[in-house]
């Protein structure tokens, strides 16, 4: 038996526990894992790639951007699916004020025709595409006034936060919809522009504020203290640090936007404070016209309400499925 004491023995422990360590250091550490339970080691992944796992196996998702990406091919290849020319007065003679003002479904005409003939279907088509700018535009526009008002609020703090948050706080407290009507009736002449500044101003204070918020929550990061740390321009810390970081949860909010906008353009355009011209056909034009007609022949009516429910849910269960895969507090 050799003997503990002996420095040879020592010597030799010394050499098999280098050894061990050296060359079989990890499988003692893997058996030791082992022993108490095998532990599964996985490569880091990214936020969008880990929202993105979790996206493409939510059927909300899926529905939504479904909805979505048909409305935008529609609006893009409008004027090439449409089979008629939405101003056409095509069946005009069969339009008779007393015993038949509306021309029902018939072969090439699925849907029917409106008051003065024209292609229901083909101006439903059409309409897409007024739909579609409009939203995205008056989106943007409020999208980028809130983006100034936050970044002035959220980055840099004092005087300036106090100003910009009591205008928002005011905006906020007046109804959307009361406010856009109010907006638009200020303009001389109604236009589709009228609508996109009227929703667009809204839209303003919606992002402002979540805007400010995320800075808000930036200033306290430890990225940021570094960079204050090392002497970096406040400029600098808000646009190449803050803002970047700062621009998701806005991103993700304005599907949500983009789906209210869509319903207050139409609501807009069916008070009639929209575009006049229905030589442009819109969904909330063509449900405020039908209005006359709506006891006795409520499909006027009914198509274009869908198309605006449907397209709306569509971009709302894209937004909200985008908010819960990228929010880790409402991941489930």
């Amino acid at each position: 038996m050799p003997n503990p004491l002996n420095p040879s023995t020592k010597k030799q422990r010394i050499d098999d526990l280098a050894a061990s360590t050296a060359g079989g250091g990890v499988a003692l550490a893997d058996r030791s894992v082992g022993d108490a339970g095998h532990v599964e080691e996985s490569a880091g992944v990214s936020l969008i790639a880990s929202a993105w796992r979790r996206l493409r196996g939510n059927p909300v998702f899926l529905l939504g951007a479904t909805i979505s990406a048909l409305f935008i091919l529609l609006a893009i290849f409008a004027p090439l699916l449409a089979p008629h020319d939405p101003t056409a007065r095509l069946l005009i003679d069969q339009v008779r004020p007393q015993t038949n003002p509306i021309p029902g479904a018939q072969p090439g005409y699925p849907l029917g025709a409106d008051s003065v003939g024209r292609d229901i279907f083909s101006r439903l088509i059409v309409g897409s595409r007024q739909t579609l700018i409009v939203g995205v535009l008056a989106t943007l526009f409020g999208f980028a006034g809130g983006l100034a008002l936050g970044t002035l609020a959220g980055a840099f703090g004092g005087w300036a936060d106090s100003l910009v948050m009591r205008l928002v706080d005011v905006m906020l407290s007046i109804p959307s919809l009361l406010l856009a009507v109010s907006i638009a009736a200020l303009a001389s002449k109604p236009s589709q522009w009228t609508v996109i500044i009227a929703i667009a101003v809204v839209q303003v204070p919606i992002f402002a504020r979540l805007l400010r918020g995320s800075l808000l929550a930036q200033r306290a990061s430890d990225h940021v203290l570094a960079a204050r740390a090392l002497g970096v321009k406040r400029s600098a810390i808000v646009f190449r640090h803050m803002l970047p970081n700062a621009l998701g949860p806005v991103i993700v909010q304005a599907t949500l936007v983009l789906a209210g906008a869509i319903i207050d353009a139409a609501a807009l355009s069916f008070l009639g404070v929209g575009n006049p011209d229905d030589r442009q056909p819109e969904w909330g034009q063509m449900l405020g016209a039908a209005q006359e007609y709506i006891y006795d022949n409520p499909a006027l009516a009914v198509w274009p309400a869908l198309c605006i429910i449907i397209v709306a849910l569509g971009f709302t269960l894209m937004g909200e499925s985008l908010r819960e895969a990228l929010d880790p507090k409402s991941r489930r």
